[in-house]
């Protein structure tokens, strides 16, 4: 059987949080569009990588989803920030001025030029790679479902949420609510929600019977709601028109930055090359060997239809 990779999601920082993971960034919030001088309208991307040089800061946009990248207090952590923070340190870029916005915003956002680079571990997907180019994978990750403790309905996959006619919560834009189609799942048994909490919260109140994510968010999900009557079950590998679903992930830029994607690329294969530094650097999210992504994993070949 052929298989094909895919993704769902997430994911900066400034030179201080390249190895240590968090970094605290002024202007959490902030947004500001670069410009050509005197004419008010925004710059080609051309040589970005240059400019972004020049001005010492690189606008990334995220969606707050751990442990991919998200805000605590006014810090960043998670892998994006710290992976994309090694990776822009070491291409003469310190500083990651971050833009907190909705997973469904990321990508209107960057064609938009509120921000140059998404940090949100968004899934690989051909519908994307028409709209925008990805950086290689960074990682991989297959899917799971969180359920309430002791699994009442006795589901273990996407297929088995179709059988048992099980309403299944999918965060809003995020590849899941494909995978659950393609199992059977109906339109109607699927629910949007906006966060990952939104999940914890969605089950404990009995509003969905489960809620599929990567793994390694779930996991870090159940962590944080430390106590919660809800558990996570083991991975599987959706499958999608014959193929098997990995979920890599990856940086995202706007159509024209391919010097800049190239440059980045050019980084993150080094890091993914090294399997003791890359736990060095993202290990504390749950991020392990498994994770890294096999050096046959092509953006390329995962943006085919």
């Amino acid at each position: 059987m052929s298989e094909r990779s895919s993704l769902s999601r997430r994911g900066f920082l400034s030179r201080t949080a390249a190895v240590g993971g968090l970094a605290a960034v002024p202007g959490l919030l902030a947004a500001c569009s670069r410009t050509q001088a005197g004419t008010g309208a925004p710059t080609g991307d051309g040589d970005l990588l240059a400019t972004l040089r020049k001005q010492g800061y690189v606008r990334v946009g995220f969606a707050g989803e751990a442990p991919y990248g998200y805000r605590d207090g006014n810090e960043l952590a998670g892998e994006a920030p710290t992976l994309h923070g090694e990776i822009f340190t070491a291409l003469g870029v310190p500083e990651l001025r971050p833009t907190l916005t909705d997973f469904g915003a990321l990508i209107p956002g960057l064609t938009a030029d509120r921000f140059d680079v998404v940090s949100a571990g968004m899934a690989i997907t051909p519908d994307r790679c028409r709209k925008v180019i990805f950086s290689e994978p960074e990682f991989v990750s297959p899917t799971a479902l969180m359920v309430r403790e002791g699994n009442p309905k006795g589901l273990s996959d996407l297929l088995s949420c179709a059988r048992e006619k099980a309403t299944v919560g999918v965060l809003s834009a995020a590849v899941e609510a494909d995978y659950a189609d393609a199992a059977g799942v109906p339109l109607t048994s699927v629910k949007s929600l906006a966060k990952q909490q939104d999940g914890v919260d969605a089950l404990l109140a009995d509003r969905i019977d489960a809620f599929a994510l990567t793994g390694i968010s779930l996991r870090w999900l159940a962590r944080t709601n430390d106590g919660a009557a809800v558990e996570v079950l083991d991975p599987f590998l959706p499958v999608v028109g014959g193929r098997r679903q990995y979920s890599p992930g990856g940086a995202v830029f706007r159509p024209g930055a391919t010097g800049l994607r190239d440059a980045f690329n050019k980084e993150l294969g080094k890091i993914t090359a090294d399997p003791g530094r890359y736990t060095s650097l993202i290990g504390k999210y749950g991020f392990t060997k498994a994770e890294v992504p096999p050096a046959t994993l092509r953006t390329a070949q995962l943006c085919k239809a």
